[in-house]
């Protein structure tokens, strides 16, 4: 049907066509008429601009023609009173210059220097003028003389201001009437050109024909407002030297309009619509009917669409048609109103009673009300109602219709039903689902409030955890307020014993009673989180002076540290508290709990149980160890960590018997360290293996050398800390070594080796032991160990501490301490080495007690690599007498 409209459509255009040429023939001859007319115009333009051109050129040739005759009567006369005084020529000038005239100055020069000038004012600086002299015009003045005749030049521009043509004479007097100079007369081109009617209802320009003269450089130079316009009107003046070419158009263009083109073309269009209008009318009255045909054509289409849509759509929703008839109590029901209301289809004619017993008995009373209320007011009918199927079930009914007046006068209600008991059905089993998913969503958020709750609480104290204090912090820090923040961080002391001893039941019991501690005592206002294992954090925004909490802390490690009972056990645990405020806004919250942990970790240094609150020495002093740190870890890489030497020595002969390797850090700026600066924060970092190794390393090539030397030093002993003793890759790198047995010898701590050495250690020990590595305990007498426990290992040497050696000079107490060792010592074979030698009195008494080695600053001080060999091939230390010996008590 598209495809018949638009070739209708198509064929309604045709119309038209006659119109259409009939319309671009007159139109063409509109055109060739305009064009005609606008080329008569022109025409006339032209010879009109010709005609005021040509007397433009005549008046403008009669003044200077005229200015030119005035000048040489006065040259005629000077002629003939070559040696006129000025008042004389000033006389006969002003009577030229009292005549209208264009003339600026006039001057006589005889032998081509000015001697008399017209008027005088204004023109000064020419008396005397030498034309041959002057470069701009020289030339100009020697032509009139080679040409003996008069020359007239310009335009140029005039020192005095202004534009100018120069008209030059030659002068001749004598009885041979010879040339003896020139005259020049300047005649204003401005007022020349001004009087000439210049500046009159034409465009126009003049310029040169010819080169120019006299410093005159622009060809043109006379422009009217107007821009000439292209193919102007163009006559020449032969002005004597110069020739000048006039350039004329009209003021407003070759392409003005005529009076009467309007007029004319105001007839040409009537004249063609006169002629096209009444044959386009002709062919919109033939489109209008063609159209009128196609409307009527697509009517009858989309009615008939209509009724099949319609019909479609009744046949697919299964809705009912009724309409009702008032006057004649008749109800035409279609097929599936019948349908619906199980009216056989024998039954031709249906009335309101048969609608009537089909409803249900409870909607009667309602249903008859709203079909009457829709009658009598004939307003829409909408409602729903119920009817009973033969079989008893019930139908939900959903009725609309409108009310209308036929031709006849009658009103008529016209209507559809439909069967919605599905939808009906479906709309409760929604509504029954909609009240379980609000249920199910309330139990799903009661549960994430449950699992909100969990996530942000500790499951065995119920208090907060590390995840909620990170929001609290980060709502601190994003608050911005200006109100101070404090944080207490809050370790339990002695909580790992009752865990080894008790177990983590009771660890766990512990930790319950300690959280209600706390609550107990902490404020409501301020928050309280467990952030893992026996650590508590407390976060405040009170004012600290007023809220006292180094008090408070006090007063929790007092309540911390009262005895618990657990499982029967009184139990005892105390609190080491660290503080931290924020007094600087830009501080961040996460900083805080940092400077808090160093403010706790310094209580726990200083003896636990006690409170430390964080300020500037310990930041000064974190800072330090932060940079201790990095250059420690730095100085690994670069090689830093060097041996220093101190040598041992036979009590008896006092030979070198053995040397340890003690570690020193070669800073690049501090120089050479020593041990216990850098050894606790190296442990921190975990690289005191590292030390270890590079040290042993270094140790194991000097024996090497100094066994080139021929020094035949027995041993070198260096330190090992329990962090290399557990690498596990320590035995097979001291294997992969070659280590002659009984060259190397390890010296370990007491307090760090026996009595707490688990399997593992006390297996590393053995294995080292089996590859020929002496074990030497160091700093003997001090540690904890037990004597049994110690001497399990088998060490190969007892080292006796210096706090033991230096005061057996004084102390009979400490002689007898050492000579107990000594002796434990031979019992079990065990060589004893004393350090901290610092006279050769403590050596004699050492020897005297029976100690095998000696070491200390009475001998030798530890030395670099190369310091050590220069004293071992010396042997300064060897006394020339022997001491005096000290009796032993």
């Amino acid at each position: 049907m598209n495809d018949r409209n638009a070739q209708l459509s198509f064929r309604g255009l045709g119309y038209y066509v006659p119109a259409i040429v009939v319309a671009f023939a007159v139109l063409i001859a509109v055109l060739l008429a305009d064009a005609q007319k606008r080329r008569l115009e022109e025409e006339y333009l032209r010879s009109f601009t010709t005609e005021q051109l040509g007397l433009l050129r005549s008046r403008l040739q009669g003044n200077i023609l005229g200015d030119v005759k005035l000048v040489q009567g006065l040259v005629a006369t000077v002629s003939t009173e070559p040696d006129m005084s000025p008042e004389r020529y000033a006389d006969l000038a002003g009577r030229l210059f009292r005549e209208e005239t264009q003339l600026r100055s006039v001057a006589i020069a005889p032998d081509f220097v000015v001697s008399l000038v017209y008027p005088v004012k204004g023109n000064e600086r020419s008396i005397g003028l030498d034309y041959r002299k002057n470069e701009r015009q020289r030339a100009a003045a020697l032509q009139v003389q080679e040409l003996d005749r008069m020359v007239v030049t310009g335009p140029v521009d005039l020192v005095q201001g202004g534009r100018g043509v120069i008209a030059r004479y030659p002068i001749h007097a004598g009885k041979d009437n010879g040339f003896i100079g020139i005259a020049s007369a300047v005649i204003d081109l401005d007022k020349l050109l001004e009087k000439s009617g210049f500046k009159s209802a034409l465009k126009i320009a003049v310029s040169l024909s010819s080169g120019a003269h006299d410093g005159s450089e622009n060809k043109v130079f006379f422009n009217s407002a107007a821009a000439v316009d292209a193919d102007p009107v163009v006559m020449t003046i032969d002005i004597g030297h110069e020739a000048w070419t006039l350039s004329a158009a009209p003021l407003k263009g070759w392409q003005q309009p005529s009076a009467d083109l309007g007029l004319f073309r105001g007839g040409l269009l009537a004249i063609a619509l006169i002629i096209v209008v009444p044959i386009f009318w002709a062919g919109y009255l033939m489109k209008d009917r063609h159209r009128h045909i196609l409307a009527l054509q697509d009517r009858e289409d989309r009615l008939e669409i209509v009724s099949q849509r319609l019909q479609l759509a009744l046949d697919a929703s299964r809705v009912g048609v009724w309409e009702y008839d008032t006057q004649h109590d008749t109800l035409t029901w279609d097929a599936r109103m019948r349908e619906i209301y199980n009216v056989p289809p024998k039954q031709l004619i249906c009335g309101y009673a048969d609608w009537r017993k089909a409803l249900h008995p409870d909607d009667i009373e309602e249903a008859e009300r709203v079909f009457a209320s829709a009658i009598e007011t004939e307003e829409p009918y909408i409602t729903e109602f119920r009817v009973l199927t033969p079989s008893g079930a019930a139908r939900h009914i959903r009725a609309h219709g409108m009310t209308y007046h036929a031709s006849s006068g009658a009103k008529r209600i016209v209507g559809a039903n439909w069967d919605v008991t599905e939808d009906i059905r479906l709309q409760a089993e929604l509504l029954q689902a909609k009240l379980n998913a609000e249920a199910q969503n309330r139990a799903l958020e009661d549960a994430r409030l449950v699992l909100e709750h969990n996530s942000l609480h500790d499951a065995l104290t119920r208090l907060p955890n590390r995840r909620f204090l990170d929001q609290q912090l980060a709502l601190a820090g994003a608050v911005g307020d200006g109100r101070p923040l404090t944080l207490l961080h809050i370790d339990l002391d002695r909580f790992k014993d009752i865990n080894d001893t008790l177990g983590h039941a009771a660890g766990d019991e512990v930790l319950k009673q300690a959280a209600g501690v706390l609550r107990a005592h902490v404020p409501a206002a301020d928050f309280i989180a467990r952030i893992g294992g026996d650590e508590f954090v407390l976060l405040s925004r009170r004012d600290p002076a007023e809220a006292d909490f180094s008090a408070l802390s006090a007063r929790l490690i007092e309540a911390i540290s009262e005895p618990m009972t657990i499982e029967g056990h009184d139990c005892r645990i105390g609190a080491s508290i660290g503080i931290a405020t924020r007094n600087e806004a830009e501080e961040s919250a996460e900083q805080l709990l940092v400077n808090a942990d160093i403010a706790l970790y310094e209580a726990k240094r200083r003896g636990r149980n006690r409170v430390e609150a964080f300020n500037d020495e310990l930041r000064l002093r974190t800072v330090e160890v932060k940079r201790l740190s990095d250059d420690i870890l730095r100085g690994l890489e670069r090689g830093e960590f060097h041996p220093f030497f101190q040598p041992q020595f036979d009590a008896e002969t006092l030979e070198i018997v053995g040397v340890e390797a003690l570690a020193r850090w070669n800073h690049p700026t501090r120089g050479f360290i020593a041990p216990d600066t850098f050894l606790p924060v190296a442990e921190s970092l975990n690289v005191v293996a590292r030390i270890d190794e590079a040290i042993l390393g270094q140790a194991l090539f000097q024996a090497m050398r100094w066994e080139g030397h021929g020094l035949g030093i027995p041993r070198v002993s260096v330190n090992v800390s329990c962090q290399r003793l557990r690498d596990e890759n320590l035995i097979a790198k001291l294997k992969a070594m070659n280590i002659r047995p009984g060259t190397l010898t390890f010296e370990l701590l007491e307090s760090i080796s026996f009595d707490t050495a688990d399997d593992g250690l006390k297996q590393a020990i053995e294995e080292i032991k089996a590859l020929g590595i002496d074990i030497e305990i160091d700093d003997f007498g001090t540690g904890h160990a037990s004597i049994i426990s110690l001497l399990e290992l088998s060490p190969k040497r007892l080292k006796i501490d210096r706090r033991l050696v230096q005061p057996l000079l004084e102390s009979t107490a400490q002689q007898s301490l050492v000579r107990s060792i000594i002796e434990i010592g031979k019992v079990r074979d065990i060589e004893t080495v004393a350090e901290g030698v610092e006279t050769l009195a403590h050596a004699e008494l050492l020897r005297r007690l029976g100690c095998h080695t000696l070491q200390g600053y009475a001998f030798a001080r530890p030395m670099g690599a190369e310091d050590f060999l220069a004293f071992a091939k010396a042997r300064a230390w060897m006394p020339k007498t022997k001491p005096t010996a000290v009796k032993a008590s």
